[in-house]
Parts: C-alpha cells; sequence; structure tokens
C-alpha cells in the first residue's frame, strides 16, 4: 500500500508541476516533468502510462512551434490526440487532474495554432 500511495503522490507532483510549466510557456519543462514519470513504464501496455504519453506529445508539439517548426509540431499534435482519446476509458484517481490538463492543453493549443490549422 505504501508504494501505490507513493505512487499516486509522485504522478500528482509530476502533473502539477506539468500543468504550472504550461502555464507558463516553458513546454520544453513541461515535458522533463512528466518524461520520468512515463520513461520508467514505457513499455506497459497501459492507457494511463500511454495517456502521459500524449500530455509528453502535447509539450514538445508546442515547443515545436516556439521554434517556428510547424510541421513537426502537427506531427507531435496527432500522436497527442491518438492519447488522449484513452481519458475516460481506463479507472484513476487522477481523472479530475487529467481532464484539467487537457483543457489547458487545448486552450494553448487554440492561442499558439487558432483553430484552423487544428489536426484531430
Amino acid at each position: 500500500m505504501a508504494q501505490e500511495f507513493a505512487n499516486i503522490t509522485e504522478i500528482t507532483h509530476a502533473c502539477e508541476a506539468f500543468v504550472i510549466s504550461l502555464e507558463e510557456e516553458r513546454y520544453y519543462d513541461a515535458h522533463e516533468d512528466l518524461e520520468p514519470l512515463w520513461f520508467s513504464r514505457r513499455f506497459e501496455e497501459n492507457d494511463e502510462v500511454k495517456l502521459w504519453k500524449g500530455f509528453i506529445n502535447a509539450a514538445v508539439s508546442f515547443e515545436l512551434v516556439k521554434r517556428g517548426r510547424h510541421e513537426a509540431s502537427l506531427k507531435a499534435w496527432k500522436n497527442y490526440h491518438k492519447y488522449r482519446e484513452l481519458l475516460g476509458k481506463f479507472e484513476t484517481d487522477h481523472y479530475e487532474m487529467y481532464v484539467r490538463m487537457v483543457k489547458i492543453i487545448e486552450k494553448q493549443d487554440s492561442r499558439l495554432r487558432g483553430n484552423d490549422e487544428r489536426e484531430s
């Protein structure tokens, strides 16, 4: 049980750091906030882990926009959408946090690219 609690705490802290980084437009840092969480579990067939990968792809997409690499950004954005569809398809204590993250991500997307260039 202690391991499970530590995992919940680790996920919460990583997600909170990700949100702060996104809100401060530090997209590379947002990627780095979730990377340690995802990296150690990246080979698992687990929808929550895949969702983290999607969030990381969103941050990468935004960083690429900042660097003027729009085509590469859209490729990362498509990966975000692929994994974003997993939200709500598995049980998690972090559902509300993930919904909040999606809202922030999609607000950033609209601000950075506008709805006309959005790929889904």
